[in-house]
């Protein structure tokens, strides 16, 4: 048998590829701050437990804490705090909730928080996403356009308010 294409070695992994990192600056709610050190301590915990196994033939999921332990540290590092109790409601901002009315007469309430912490499911929206962009910096009575691929949609400003913890 050629031995050609048999890699040899001492039977561990290359790391696997770096999760792509955000352009963006890194803006974080206390939240979500502390979200992401849960989320690193959980997965510390985890490749512990991964290490510590008897049979560690297949290494791949160490490999993938290991690469997901590296883009929590990274994204820790450039963390930018902001505390949305210290913001004045005169307009809308990172880490605050705003609740907006739709031509329809809806009223839908959505927070403003990081990357990391967004949620659809739970109307939190990255500053980056269309909607967050065009809510930021409007007051209370301002109406808004929201593009969305399927169209313009207007959006009043009926109230601005620190985001539940």
């Amino acid at each position: 048998m050629s031995r050609a294409f048999v890699k040899e070695g001492d039977g561990g992994l290359d790391p696997l590829p770096d999760l792509p990192l955000s352009p963006h600056p890194n803006y974080v709610t206390p939240r979500g701050l502390a979200a992401l050190q849960s989320r690193l301590r959980d997965l510390q915990t985890t490749l512990a437990t991964l290490k510590a196994r008897a049979e560690r033939l297949d290494k791949l999921p160490e490999a993938a804490a290991e690469r997901d332990i590296r883009y929590i540290e990274a994204r820790l590092r450039t963390a930018i705090l902001i505390d949305p109790t210290t913001l004045l409601l005169r307009e809308v901002a990172f880490g605050l909730s705003v609740t907006v009315r739709a031509e329809d007469g809806s009223q839908t309430s959505y927070e403003i928080t990081g990357e990391d912490e967004a949620d659809a499911t739970l109307h939190r929206i990255a500053p980056q996403s269309p909607l967050a962009r065009a809510l930021i910096g409007a007051q209370v009575g301002d109406e808004v356009i929201w593009r969305k691929p399927s169209g313009p949609v207007s959006l009043e400003i009926i109230q601005i308010s620190h985001a539940d913890p």
